[in-house]
């Protein structure tokens, strides 16, 4: 059973997130959104001949926009604060690529919380596991803000 984001402890680390696979109309649809159609990501062929990978990868911020969606499952809804609102990324690094058809899951440990104006604010510590290689593809900090909520008194 999942928990609550307000019952984590600061270095738990939650479920690791299902695994996703990338596949090259994802990529596609990626390119068209962003308008980033460099040949690594959208030409097949070309990566056939010329990539070192031998096909085309996913774009490095396709990665990250998956992981909110991703982290929604890792933890229990508060029946008390509905809203999480995806507050951004630090320290964002891209050590491997995802090639097409690879399958990833997010893996996070919660390593901060603060409290803000408008809610708590978590910091997590994440990365983008490959399935079936031990590099991850992407490692970040994501902060997730629980609007309205306040810290626990200890």
């Amino acid at each position: 059973m999942h928990k609550t984001l307000l019952e984590l402890a600061i270095d738990e680390q939650l479920a690791p997130s299902e695994w996703i696979k990338i596949s090259q109309a994802d990529i596609d649809l990626f390119a068209e959104a962003t308008g980033d159609h460099q040949w690594i990501h959208v030409d097949a062929q070309r990566c056939a001949k010329e990539s070192p990978f031998k096909t085309t990868i996913a774009h490095g911020y396709l990665t990250v926009t998956l992981m909110p969606n991703a982290f929604y499952a890792m933890f229990a809804a508060d029946p008390h604060y509905k809203t999480i609102l995806n507050y951004g990324v630090d320290k964002i690094r891209f050590l491997e690529p995802v090639r097409v058809n690879d399958s990833i899951r997010f893996v996070s440990t919660l390593i901060k919380v603060e409290q803000k104006q408008s809610g708590c604010l978590f910091y997590f510590d994440t990365e983008a596991q490959i399935d079936g290689r031990t590099k991850p593809a992407m490692k970040g900090t994501f902060l997730m803000l629980l609007a309205g909520a306040t810290l626990p008194q200890s």
